[in-house]
């Protein structure tokens, strides 16, 4: 199955929403819902989407409001539950992913925690793979266990290892394709597939690719999560996150979670991420362009490089198979350790040090030291996050300007 984007004439229709005209429009491609998607206008006929920056929300009369809380009437009740301007975040990111709906949320991990324990239950049995962001490891490997939640860890490039740690309690698979750091690519199609022949939850972190260069729901995916505070937003300016799957899910077991335990986006977030995902389609892709040429000079130069968009490597074709394009973020490693990948972070004169990544500065960190810190030696190890690796983002700069600067930090380190 190969990655393939909704086409047709829009489905155009106007619903009144809370006094705001509400344009669905569901049958446009994602690079246009990212632009135009579930655009709510006030009665001024604003362009921009407007910011609502309010807690509450006043009514008519009692009945309105005794109407809106029993569910039986639609409008606003407080924005813990809408908001407006996060509303049409909601749903124009949903429309993007070809979801049903969506629920944004406060920061990437409130989406990740947010998307895990509104289904699990004590005795649940999760598989992750091992190859993710720090702090989604801390909660397959911290968290849940402390709950009573088992969880298994296992290499999400072998498509047996998935099989093999099945087991009656299976609830979840959870995973990140390309993986933080390492870059691994999971078979979407294989594993999502997999996961619905024995009645298992697929969450899939798509915050490396975004719905403009992957759409894990096309390969079977049932739930997608973000942190939007990267790619989406594209400029580093605010944390935001998002979790999408069917409106069953949303609205029945996410929404209650979410409704009593409060990790929202605030209106002001999601004004910005609006801002950032006008820009999305054109950012991802000219930035994965730039990274892979920068990739295949430092290709050149260092031990190992790590881009799924590189013919050397190893689940190359698998990545061309379910990727648009090979988005802004790879990874090399330097045989001279921590030492000597540090010394290359303080050669920079471009390129920022930074754990961010997304934004349209490049950007280069030493996972190792930060954003996987907080793991145990061992299992950095076990990921193959190793002390010489240095994960970098590549911007919208002139790909040569920053390949001369990798130029001279290399020479500097013996490169």
């Amino acid at each position: 199955m190969t990655a393939t984007w909704r086409s047709g004439n829009a489905e155009l229709a106007m619903k009144k929403d809370a006094g705001l005209e509400r344009k669905v429009t569901s049958g446009w491609r994602p690079a246009t819902q990212a632009v135009r998607g579930g655009t709510w206008r006030s009665e001024h006929g604003e362009t921009s989407e407007a910011l609502f920056l309010t807690s509450g929300y006043t009514y008519d009369d009692a009945e309105t409001v005794a109407a809106r809380f029993a569910g039986d009437e639609e409008g606003m009740t407080y924005s813990r539950l809408q908001n407006p301007t996060v509303a049409m975040l909601e749903e124009r990111i949903a429309l993007m992913e070809g979801a049903e709906a969506c629920r944004a949320q406060a920061s990437g991990m409130a989406a990740m925690t947010t998307a895990l324990l509104c289904q699990l239950e004590t005795g649940d049995h999760v598989v992750a793979a091992r190859a993710a962001f720090g702090s989604c490891r801390w909660l397959t490997d911290a968290l849940l266990p402390k709950w009573g939640i088992e969880t298994t860890t296992i290499d999400g490039r072998d498509n047996d290892a998935w099989k093999r740690a099945i087991r009656s309690n299976t609830k979840l698979f959870f995973f990140e394709t390309p993986a933080n750091p390492t870059m691994d690519i999971v078979d979407l199609n294989f594993v999502c597939g997999l996961a619905r022949e024995n009645d298992i939850v697929s969450i899939v972190d798509n915050a490396f690719a975004t719905a403009a260069l992957q759409r894990p729901l096309d390969f079977g995916a049932d739930i997608v999560a973000y942190s939007a505070t990267k790619l989406m937003e594209g400029q580093g300016r605010v944390l935001a996150g998002a979790v999408c799957g069917s409106a069953e899910f949303i609205n029945e077991t996410l929404l209650p979670f979410q409704r009593n335990t409060g990790p929202n986006l605030s209106p002001f977030n999601a004004w910005v991420v609006h801002r950032g995902l006008e820009t999305l389609d054109m950012r991802a892709h000219r930035q994965s362009e730039n990274a892979l040429l920068v990739g295949k000079f430092v290709e050149k130069r260092v031990p190992i490089t790590l881009h799924p968009g590189l013919a050397s490597h190893p689940q190359h074709a698998l990545a061309a198979k379910q990727m648009k394009a090979f988005g802004p973020i790879f990874s090399f490693i330097l045989d001279g350790g921590a030492k000597q990948a540090m010394a290359l972070l303080n050669a920079l004169e471009l390129i920022d040090i930074s754990n961010n990544i997304g934004d349209s500065r490049s950007l280069m960190t030493h996972p190792a030291s930060t954003t996987h810190a907080s793991m145990s030696e061992e299992a950095r190890t076990e990921m193959g996050v190793d002390p010489g690796m240095l994960r970098i983002n590549i911007g919208l700069e002139d790909p040569q300007d920053l390949i001369d600067d990798l130029d001279q930090a290399l020479k500097k380190v013996g490169l």
